[in-house]
């Protein structure tokens, strides 16, 4: 019988994935996002041409931006604009959602990071995580447990 494939915890295919944010924060709560987008920037999204890695998400006047997320723009694209490939694109969220964010960020110490952008019905979306960072600490023991699991599964395969 075939082995049941996991699925991703958003929804379609994945464009980018932020496997950092996963090393260096404990991801409490997830949201999913729209991101307004211009032309070019899709059309990038499609090549799969986007880096989320040193990206990060930030609220500021109510509302939420993500910041230095590199699209790199098609050699074809149109002459007559100049994209820019880290500039700041505004968050979709609803209003009560923002609130709680607002809330959690500014007084209890989380912050927000992106951890996967991917179509959903046609539309980009982007999945952003309400995170406490990790200590050092912290990382050996997530790594530790990782290699555990890992030597475990392979000395019950072998038995």
């Amino acid at each position: 019988m075939a082995k049941k494939q996991k699925k991703p915890s958003h929804g379609g295919a994945t464009i980018a994935l932020n496997k950092k944010a996963k090393h260096d924060y404990f991801i409490q709560e997830r949201y999913e996002t729209g991101i307004a987008l211009e032309g070019w920037e899709v059309k990038s999204l499609r090549e799969g041409r986007v880096q989320l890695k040193e990206s990060y998400v930030t609220i500021k006047d109510g509302e939420a931006y993500l910041f230095g997320a590199h699209i790199t723009p098609l050699p074809t694209a149109s002459t007559h604009i100049h994209p820019d490939p880290v500039r700041t694109r505004k968050l979709l969220l609803h209003r009560n959602e923002l609130d709680k964010l607002i809330g959690l960020v500014e007084r209890k110490g989380f912050t927000l990071v992106p951890l996967a952008l991917y179509w959903k019905r046609g539309r980009a979306k982007l999945e952003i995580g309400l995170a406490k960072g990790k200590k050092l600490h912290d990382k050996r023991a997530t790594e530790k447990d990782r290699d555990w699991q890992r030597q475990k599964a392979r000395i019950m395969k072998n038995t």
